[in-house]
């Protein structure tokens, strides 16, 4: 895999993780109160489907294409009533950043935080002069120390989602989930992650086990059976803190994904929904 997010923008990873993200923000929604969004591994914010990168790999034309071309299930209405703006006629796909901002009411806040000099760049533009977006260009993980517990809300989320180049980035989040825990309770953490086969999956899980983290939902999609770990062959989103049915509705998206997405290069795709651990 190239690592750079330009190449895989608007690919089922981004569908099934964008989808769920627009879920839990609006479960934060429901009380009046504001809330930060912490997104520790930002990207650009918002990514060219015509541009050479993303035409070499063309994965988006199987994600977030698919889905535009295909009937719009209710599950997945807010999201593609956000996306299809940037993607018709633009041909722009929003990141995290951006589904996250167009989100927020006037009482909430958005951090973003991104490493790569490349990257850093166009995200600052996308957000130039906007009060509710904080940028920065730093490490995300060795931000979490620095910006949580957040200093003007009680509620939030922090969004995890870094690219999964060096072998250590499960053990990483591992970390970051239980510092979390520690510095902002009451904030819900999502963390995406791929699946290429089940053992690493598997150790992550048991570590964040073994460390006494509870209230765990695993959101899973696999487009095949996760048996040849060079190949993306699934993704899935690990939450805790997960909102009051959240989880309900979080089995229904993925089902309306699912449906969406099937092709005869995918027709085996497969949703798990599994609650690791209770408090």
């Amino acid at each position: 895999m190239n690592y750079r997010h330009i190449y895989h923008a608007g690919n089922f990873a981004d569908c099934m993780k964008h989808v769920l993200l627009l879920a839990l923000i609006k479960a934060l929604k429901r009380k009046p109160a504001g809330f930060v969004v912490l997104d520790t591994h930002a990207g650009c914010g918002r990514y060219d489907l015509t541009s050479e990168e993303a035409e070499k790999t063309g994965e988006w034309r199987a994600g977030i294409g698919r889905l535009l071309d295909g009937p719009a299930a209710a599950p997945l209405a807010d999201y593609l009533d956000a996306v299809r703006p940037n993607v018709q006629g633009r041909h722009r796909y929003p990141g995290s950043p951006a589904f996250a901002r167009a989100e927020l009411r006037p009482q909430d806040q958005l951090i973003a935080c991104e490493l790569h000099p490349e990257d850093v760049r166009p995200l600052r533009r996308l957000f130039h002069a906007d009060p509710q977006a904080a940028i920065h260009h730093r490490d995300g993980y060795e931000a979490l120390r620095a910006l949580l517990p957040p200093k003007d809300f009680k509620r939030g989320l922090v969004l995890i989602d870094p690219p999964f180049e060096k072998p250590d980035d499960f053990a990483r989040c591992a970390d970051a989930i239980a510092l979390i825990r520690t510095r902002f309770r009451a904030g819900i953490v999502a963390v995406w992650y791929p699946i290429k086969h089940r053992t690493p999956v598997r150790a992550f899980y048991t570590a964040l086990q073994d460390a006494g983290i509870r209230d765990m939902l695993a959101c899973e999609f696999l487009l095949r059976p996760p048996v040849d770990p060079s190949r993306l062959n699934g993704c899935g989103l690990l939450v805790v803190n997960a909102p009051f049915g959240f989880e309900d509705d979080a089995r229904n998206i993925l089902q309306a994904l699912a449906t969406g997405l099937r092709s005869p290069e995918a027709e085996d795709i497969q949703i798990n929904i599994e609650r690791l651990a209770e408090e």
